[in-house]
């Protein structure tokens, strides 16, 4: 099994996962999802307020992921 195959049945499996949690209601999964995201973005600008650029050698943290 290739690589790209085995990463896209774990995608398919948490993605069914998500759904389940929500009892296949798609718009409660987005919602909580988005819920998330605005949560982990807030933890980011925390984090990169609290670092020191010394600490992480110039690393500075990207809110977008790169396609």
């Amino acid at each position: 099994m290739s690589n790209n195959t085995a990463k896209q049945i774990d995608q398919d499996y948490e993605v069914e996962a998500a759904l389940a949690f929500h009892d296949d209601d798609a718009k409660a999964t987005i919602a909580t999802l988005l819920g998330d995201i605005k949560h982990l973005r807030m933890q980011l600008a925390l984090a990169e307020a609290a670092m020191s650029r010394g600490m992480t050698r110039g690393w500075t943290p990207k809110f977008d992921r790169d396609v």
